[in-house]
């Protein structure tokens, strides 16, 4: 009986694989480990982060010790058997990303991964024509919580341009000058478009995964929002919405980032260009924080999107 069971969930398997042809799988395996993540081997680019770190003192792979989602388990959503291990993707007062030969970002904090195929980043933005679907869950880190009156943007696609195709965000929206804090809002996910019109909310509630797939067009600049909790498949949120802002072609495409990006406060001591230089300047207090991610993968959408537990839904249309 056993046999039997593990041939038919094996079958469920190819069946999705087949019906929607995966393109990224960032989900991590139990075989993967720090070294990968300090020489950026595997299926994440780790440079974006503190200059005197290694990638493994910001990225934690958490193994057993924290369940997955289990949306992307095999066997039933009742007896789960996970098939990756969740990250712990972090900041504290080392996350100063200097990129390349530019100025640090002594504004933010911050620490992502990029989706990259075959160790190769630009194959990965390569596979951004037509209809990607870009899934994500993610789980509060209840021993290094947020400061919900800062800004974070957690997850996007930043072409070359440094806008956001999409964005998720938690905390509160920086404002210069500042407003009152924590915004009303600060607790929720928001997902915002390219011109970060809101697209759909949901409170951030603990001991919680939250699943979120982003439906994302890259011919018709179109968006659309799946959302679900724990063990629950996905629906969808939204109604397909423009997303004409973005830039068509080459110039729309880029990297996939999920971690942490901690915008500042602004600071009352600093001169009115360095409190809109919200990259450069600003107030940050330097507590470790981190936030838990599992599920991270993106498909086309040729076979329909994958809602968990072998099932598939039509894209939204």
């Amino acid at each position: 009986m056993i046999a039997t069971k593990s041939f038919v969930y094996l079958c469920i398997l190819l069946v999705v694989t087949a019906a929607t042809p995966l393109v990224y799988d960032g989900r991590a395996p139990f075989n993967l480990t720090p070294a990968n993540l300090d020489a950026s081997t595997g299926p994440y680019l780790t440079g974006v982060k503190g200059a005197t770190q290694n990638a493994s003192h910001y990225t934690k792979l958490l193994g057993r010790t924290v369940p997955a989602t289990p949306l992307w388990s095999t066997a039933s959503r009742f007896l789960p058997v996970p098939t990756e291990q969740p990250l712990s993707v972090s900041i504290d007062n080392t996350s100063i990303f200097v990129p390349g030969s530019s100025a640090p970002q002594n504004g933010f904090r911050r620490t992502e991964l990029l989706a990259q195929i075959n160790n190769n980043h630009t194959a990965f933005i390569a596979t951004e024509v037509g209809t990607n679907v870009y899934h994500v869950s993610i789980m509060q880190d209840p021993l290094r919580p947020l400061n919900f009156d800062h800004e974070y943007q957690i997850v996007f696609i930043e072409p070359n341009d440094g806008t956001h195709v999409f964005e998720i965000q938690l905390g509160s929206p920086f404002t210069n000058p500042t407003g009152k804090l924590p915004a009303a809002d600060a607790h929720s996910f928001k997902i915002r478009d390219h011109a970060l019109n809101l697209l759909f909310s949901t409170p951030f509630t603990p001991l919680t995964w939250h699943n979120f797939a982003i439906q994302v067009n890259f011919d018709a600049r179109t968006l659309g929002v799946f959302y679900s909790q724990n063990s629950n498949t996905l629906k969808p949120v939204t109604k397909l919405v423009s997303n004409s802002a973005a830039s068509a072609g080459a110039a729309g495409q880029g990297d996939f980032h999920f971690g942490v990006l901690k915008l500042p406060l602004v600071d009352p001591a600093d001169t009115p260009a360095e409190q809109s230089d919200v990259v450069h300047f600003g107030i940050q207090e330097g507590k470790t924080e981190a936030l838990i991610y599992s599920g991270v993968f993106v498909e086309k959408v040729s076979g329909g999107v994958s809602a968990g537990h072998g099932t598939l839904i039509k894209p939204i249309s």
